[in-house]
């Protein structure tokens, strides 16, 4: 498993640590995954994903995973995230045809 968030796109940063006599030696600042469970109304289910807490909050901030996906453009999420937004657009649709 990648250490990747599907829905910000953060990943590993690389940098130095400069001691006090300036030697540089490699490090990586990793981004603040979680596993979290997020709730889909369309789908009427949880979806664990693993995100940062920045992409937590702007989900949060959205209204939610749904209105979240259905606002944001294919191309800024990642594969399994597009693979969601096709079945909540699926079971929108649906639910749309049974109202009419």
């Amino acid at each position: 498993m990648s250490r990747k968030c599907g829905i910000s796109g953060k990943k590993p940063l690389v940098g130095h640590n400069v001691s006090h006599s300036n030697r540089k030696t490699k490090r990586r600042w990793l981004p603040n995954l979680q596993v979290t469970s997020v709730l889909s109304d369309t789908l009427g289910r949880m979806i664990r994903m693993r995100l940062t807490t920045n992409a937590i909050r702007t989900i949060e901030h959205n209204g939610g995973l749904d209105a979240f996906l259905l606002k944001t453009p294919v191309a800024k999420l990642g594969a399994d995230e597009q693979k969601l937004k096709k079945q909540i657009e699926k079971a929108a649709a649906k639910k749309a045809a049974k109202a009419a």
